[in-house]
């Protein structure tokens, strides 16, 4: 998802490093990896987000997670 951030690359960097360590650590196939992240996100949405804002911000999140999918 190339955007600007306010975070920088470091911070974003280390924690997905952590997420991928939990996530391997467990041996967790990509499926249940794919169930647990989805559900993280519909739970950070739903308990940070306004209720007139969700259906916005996943649709944006879901379309950028689609132009960020390789073809390859």
């Amino acid at each position: 998802m190339p955007q600007s951030s306010r975070y920088s690359d470091e911070r974003v960097e280390k924690l997905l490093a952590e997420l991928v360590n939990v996530l391997e650590e467990n041996q967790t196939p990509t499926d249940l990896s794919l169930m647990v992240l989805g559900n993280m996100v519909t739970n950070l949405i739903n308990t940070s987000v306004a209720p007139a804002q969700r259906r916005v911000l996943a649709r944006s999140f879901a379309d950028a997670l689609q132009s960020s999918v390789r073809e390859d």
